[in-house]
């Protein structure tokens, strides 16, 4: 149990390796007799729908990447993930937003598989989870949410120093002392790299 500063218990110890704000989950499952197919073809179907409106993984915004993997002879299943923040509040994420459909659906084929939203899915989880032996992130201190800002703050910054009116102020002789800066200079390397 993981205990507060006044000694109190909270949340069990979870399976997983976290570098940063960001965390592993790895689940294996034996696909019940039968199901690979439909498994295929439902997992198929979830990443359509994905590619078609990410707002999905917008609404959870943990979520780093996924990966689906059918293996032995169509009969295991893994499911493994990078997210930010406490693992149960990315398995709870599944349960309260649309994403917990699609996890009913593709984990139906598993055996044992209770439903995202049974009180006891977090101990079928953490049964079937196998943590890493390592796990590192390439950007350990930047949540989805951050990366999201940034590429959004890249893609606005960019689009200015296209402009005919910001090479016209990087000309101005009133802007000099700023152009020169060396936070400026790193600022316009930046971007050209």
């Amino acid at each position: 149990m993981t205990s507060t500063k006044t000694g109190q218990s909270t949340l069990p110890e979870r399976p997983g390796l976290t570098d940063g704000v960001a965390g592993e989950f790895t689940v294996y499952t034996t696909i019940k007799p039968g199901h690979a197919d439909q498994l295929r073809q439902d997992l198929a179907n979830v990443m359509s729908a994905f590619a078609k409106d990410r707002s999905a993984l917008q609404q959870i915004g943990t979520l780093h990447d996924a990966r689906h993997v059918i293996f032995d002879d169509d009969t295991r299943f893994m499911f493994a993930s990078v997210f930010d923040g406490p693992w149960d509040t990315y398995i709870d994420d599944f349960a309260t937003t649309v994403v917990g459909d699609n996890f009913d659906k593709i984990f139906a084929h598993s055996e044992g598989f209770p439903g995202i939203k049974d009180p006891g899915v977090k101990d079928w989880f953490v049964a079937h989870q196998a943590p890493a032996l390592a796990f590192v992130s390439s950007y350990p201190d930047l949540t989805v949410k951050q990366i999201w800002k940034d590429q959004r703050v890249n893609e606005a910054f960019q689009a200015v120093l296209d402009t005919p009116e910001f090479r016209a102020a990087l000309e101005d002789p009133a802007n000099a002392a700023l152009v020169a800066t060396p936070a400026f200079q790193k600022l316009l390397d930046e971007a050209s790299a």
